[in-house]
């Protein structure tokens, strides 16, 4: 007698597993049940176990795990565009955080959040990891939006609207920790802003706390050239060893950029089972420096994650747009044509992502009792016709138009490029209200 016990049976045309033999499979179903995965099989098993299950057909379309983006300031979406083609600190000093001092508040997270996240789930992310203001209303956002979230805890020493000094930023943050620690989507990680803006007893703080709570530290790290010049002229030290005298330097850390690295920096990283999120686009755009993933981290042993920074300085959420330039960028920058393929820029953006923020256990990959955290991108497009290796088509073919359904935890959340769980009109409307009140007074 067959198992009626499916809630879901897809039937995609490919079905890309992200497993650890990535293997990708043809005239297969995946079965889901209370938000679990249970069943890859083939299509005539699936019919035979699952009888009492209508299956949903996919033509045309790849399967996917859903992209993690390992990186965001997800509220900046707000000034998306508002000061293109500086410099990092000339960027943030001038511009951003004056900008933030005049405008940031719940409202501007809330909604900035919402468009975040309407354009994430157009795009295939399914989870992302956030440092930013207000985290509290982040979260909630998520939440609401049955988004995967990791949302930081910020830590910074000067004061903004959020909090006055180290003591109320940890204080507050350890609040917004207790009051979702317990949501099925929505996790925490500290998020000390950089080097250069926490001090050594705070710092201090962070590692004993995360060690405590078992929480990843989400922390911009060698990022610039100017930043590695300032800790030298300031601690005498370059920030990475601060840090590992400091005890951050251990599983917990996930390094943000780390584009200024020397011997024997990865071998510390890897060592220390350090996570590096890459941010190719904005750190090109920046003119921040690269990335070494390919000559010093990958060959060192270091899981590696891809991330898009904020909207700000991108000026997108694209993953797909991520693993393209970082897989180009990896093949220009080392002379091979054969560097970071199609496979291991696909995997930076699923498996590593999701390994980075300590949720490999449960997300990343397609594999019976992971989240069914689900990515359906048509490839029938002519854009991505003929199709000789899905995997390949979707990293160096296809857009982040191409994502026709997403699900999360076996729910739904954008079906024929629609989102169940956001009102995206409401979105545009407030969105075109702050675009007016900033654009009058930049």
């Amino acid at each position: 007698m067959g198992d009626p016990g499916a809630a879901l049976l897809l039937q995609p045309e490919w079905l890309i597993t992200v497993d650890a033999d990535d293997r990708v499979l043809t005239g297969h179903s995946l079965a889901v049940s209370a938000g679990r995965i249970t069943d890859i099989l083939p299509v005539a098993d699936a019919a035979a176990k699952y009888p009492a299950t209508r299956p949903v057909a996919l033509p045309g379309c790849a399967l996917m795990p859903g992209l993690v983006n390992a990186h965001t300031h997800a509220a900046m979406t707000l000034l998306r565009g508002y000061a293109d083609d500086l410099p990092l600190m000339r960027w943030l000093t001038e511009y951003i955080w004056p900008a933030e001092k005049r405008w940031v508040s719940e409202a501007f997270v809330r909604d900035g959040t919402r468009l975040a996240l309407l354009e994430m789930l157009r795009g295939g992310t399914t989870c992302f990891n956030d440092m930013y203001f207000f985290p509290e209303v982040a979260a909630q956002v998520a939440a609401e939006a049955g988004m995967r979230a990791t949302i930081g805890l910020i830590v910074i020493e000067f004061p903004t609207i959020w909090a006055q000094d180290a003591d109320e930023y940890l204080h507050k943050g350890l609040a917004v920790h207790d009051r979702f620690r317990r949501d099925p989507l929505v996790r925490t990680a500290f998020a000390p802003h950089a080097p250069y803006s926490v001090a050594d007893a705070t710092l201090r703080r962070v590692a004993t706390l995360a060690e405590e709570l078992d929480l990843p530290v989400h922390m911009h790290l060698h990022e610039t050239r100017e930043e590695i010049v300032q800790s030298l002229r300031e601690h005498g030290k370059r920030p990475l060893q601060r840090l590992e005298e400091l005890g951050l330097v251990s599983p917990h850390l996930v390094a943000v950029h780390m584009t200024q690295l020397e011997p024997p920096e990865p071998a510390m990283l890897a060592v220390n089972g350090v996570q590096v999120v890459h941010c190719p686009e904005s750190n090109l755009k920046l003119a921040s420096g690269t990335c070494p993933i390919l000559d010093q981290l990958l060959p060192a042993g270091v899981n590696c994650a891809l991330g898009t920074d904020g909207s700000a300085s991108n000026n997108d959420l694209d993953l797909f747009g991520e693993m393209r330039t970082a897989a180009l960028l990896a093949k220009g920058t080392s002379g091979s044509a054969s560097a970071l393929p199609a496979r291991a820029a696909l995997r930076m953006a699923t498996r590593n992502g999701a390994r980075a923020l300590g949720i490999d256990d449960l997300t990343g990959s397609l594999e019976v009792g992971k989240s069914a955290d689900l990515v359906a991108v048509d490839l029938s497009a002519p854009e991505t016709q003929p199709v000789y290796d899905p995997v390949s088509q979707i990293v160096y073919a296809a857009g982040r138009n191409q994502v026709r359904h997403v699900w999360i935890a076996g729910r739904q959340v954008l079906r024929e490029r629609e989102p169940t769980t956001l009102d995206g009109a409401a979105i545009a409307a407030r969105v075109l209200e702050w675009g007016r009140k900033i654009g009058a007074q930049r």
